[in-house]
C-alpha cells in the first residue's frame, strides 16, 4: 500500500506541458501568417531648402575659479568678466538682442574645474530662463 501512493505521488507532481507547446504553436502560425500583411507606418517628412540665413554665433560662457565666470560673445569675441550672481541677466540681455532666433549657450570649463561649479553656471543660466544650453569640448588629440 505505501509504495503505490508514493507512486501516485509521483505521477501526480509532474506538469504535462503538451497542451502549452501547442497553444504556443498555434500562436506562432497565426503570427507567420498575419505579419506579412500588417501594413508598416510611413512618415512623410518635410522638405526644406538651403538656409538662406548663417547660424547664431554661441555666447561662451568661461568658468573660472572662484565666484567669477567670463563671458565671451561669439560675434565680436570680446571677452569680459561677471559675477556668478548677474549672470543669467546678461546672457538673457545677449540673446535678446538677436532677433527672431534665440541663440545658443555654451559653457567652456577646464578639467580641473570641479564639478559642481559648471553645475552653478547652468543652475543660473536655467534660472535666467535661457533654453538653449550646451557644453563646450575639445575633440581628442586637437589642440
Amino acid at each position: 500500500m505505501d509504495t503505490s501512493r508514493r507512486s501516485r505521488s509521483r505521477v501526480m507532481s509532474q506538469i504535462n506541458v503538451v497542451p502549452y507547446i501547442d497553444v504556443m504553436l498555434v500562436l506562432l502560425v497565426i503570427f507567420m501568417v498575419t505579419a506579412p500583411m500588417i501594413n508598416t507606418g510611413q512618415v512623410d517628412l518635410p522638405q526644406v531648402g538651403k538656409s538662406s540665413a548663417a547660424p547664431a554665433q554661441p555666447i561662451e560662457v568661461r568658468v573660472l575659479g572662484g565666484n567669477q565666470v567670463a563671458l565671451r560673445d561669439g560675434s565680436t569675441a570680446s571677452e569680459r568678466r561677471v559675477n556668478l550672481d548677474e549672470l543669467g541677466a546678461i546672457v538673457k540681455q545677449g540673446q535678446s538682442q538677436t532677433p527672431g532666433e534665440t541663440r545658443p549657450v555654451v559653457i567652456a570649463a577646464d578639467q580641473r574645474v570641479e564639478y559642481g561649479k559648471v553645475m552653478e553656471v547652468m543652475d543660473q543660466l536655467q534660472m535666467a530662463g535661457v533654453q538653449r544650453i550646451g557644453l563646450l569640448t575639445k575633440a581628442k588629440g586637437g589642440n
